[in-house]
């Protein structure tokens, strides 16, 4: 594996950046009402990629907040990738042209196994597959429903599709700063070729510390939201961190 990556997410709901707990948008905290102004700061800090989403899309199965995201493409010159409301090939293509560097596909993955392939070999590298799950089980339609697949069998069906990578979020954890679901996405990880990146309740720089730990080095990367936000994670002491032990930001 590559050196890991920590992603801080911007996740978009009408136009806002906010944060949700446990996938529920009726618990939404904003943090920021200008989302590019956000991902501005996120460079300036020194973060090397973001991790958009389109919360409002992932629910009507289209984008819905492309202007946030245009906005932000605009403002920032590190790569961003980009899940919510990614359904078909065009929309994928779209977003691509426009300068996303890395789509991630979820809920289409689960209806449309094929589109992930297709895409995948379309656009090499540059395709991601979301796994959002709740007690191992994958959710779909922004999380309102909870399907009978466990996580690894679908994880299973792209790997040999030429997936970039997996986004393996716990649901119970999103949003609620208890910590990384570590144990169920290493296992994850180890049980497939395909680089995982855990999401879900990154609270401090403990978490950062387990990343660097020699049971997750099959982990590409970890995304942080709102521990950045409030304070409990400082950003500038975790990049160092990961710097110091090999990895990059």
């Amino acid at each position: 594996m590559g050196p890991v990556i920590l992603f801080p997410a911007i996740d978009l709901k009408d136009g806002l950046a906010v944060r949700l707990e446990q996938g529920d948008m009726a618990r939404a905290t904003i943090f920021n009402r200008d989302p590019a102004e956000q991902a501005r700061q996120f460079e300036e800090i020194g973060f090397q990629y973001l991790h958009i989403v389109d919360l409002d899309g992932a629910f009507a199965g289209k984008p819905v907040n492309a202007a946030a995201v245009e906005r932000i493409l605009e403002l920032v010159s590190i790569p961003v990738q980009l899940g919510g409301g990614i359904r078909n090939l065009a929309t994928v293509e779209g977003w691509l042209e426009k300068g996303i560097t890395r789509v991630i596909i979820g809920t289409a993955a689960v209806r449309d196994p094929e589109l992930v392939k297709t895409a995948a070999k379309a656009f090499p590298g540059r395709v991601a597959v979301g796994l959002d799950a709740r007690g191992g089980r994958v959710a779909v339609e922004g999380w309102a429903e909870v399907s009978d697949l466990p996580a690894l069998d679908l994880a299973r069906r792209f790997e040999d599709a030429g997936v970039a990578a997996i986004v393996y979020t716990e649901i119970s954890r999103d949003g609620m700063l208890t910590g990384l679901d570590l144990d169920g996405t290493i296992v994850l990880a180890e049980a497939i070729s395909i680089p995982v990146i855990a999401s879900g309740g990154l609270a401090s720089i403990g978490d950062i510390e387990k990343l660097i730990e020699p049971r997750a080095k099959k982990l590409a990367g970890a995304i942080a939201g709102r521990a950045l936000y409030d304070g409990r994670l400082d950003a500038r002491k975790a990049l160092a961190l990961l710097k110091s032990a090999g990895a990059v930001s």
